[in-house]
């Protein structure tokens, strides 16, 4: 996966799991470029394709910010209901030995049959 569309991935985790909320500022693409040894126009396509989406909103000058348009994060009420199948799952998913690698490539494969492979 390119590395714009991990930045753009994680942003969207973030959100919905309520890590970044409305109104939060992303970091400065300089900041992220720094951290992570990427290139520039790496992190302003990332930052790009999350305002395309909605998911952030730039202001000139200020800075880059969670949009009032982000998705929602999970409801608290679905996370508890979904979460206990879920840690049951990886649980079993580790006593078969698998890595976390392993893991994410099953969860992808499932979430790819389950919605499409347009999914990102």
């Amino acid at each position: 996966m390119p590395a714009y569309a991990q930045l753009v991935r994680q942003v969207r985790r973030a959100v919905l799991r309520g890590v970044l909320t409305p109104g939060d500022r992303l970091p400065a693409a300089r900041e992220v470029v720094a951290a992570l040894a990427i290139n520039p126009n790496t992190v302003l396509k990332a930052y790009a394709e999350l305002e395309r989406e909605g998911v952030v909103r730039s202001r000139a000058g200020l800075g880059t910010f969670i949009a009032d348009t982000a998705p929602a994060p999970v409801p608290p009420g679905v996370q508890r209901t979904l979460r206990p199948g879920l840690d049951a799952w990886l649980e079993r998913a580790r006593a078969a030995g698998l890595s976390e690698e392993a893991v994410w490539s099953l969860i992808d494969s499932a979430v790819l049959d389950a919605y499409g492979e347009d999914v990102a």
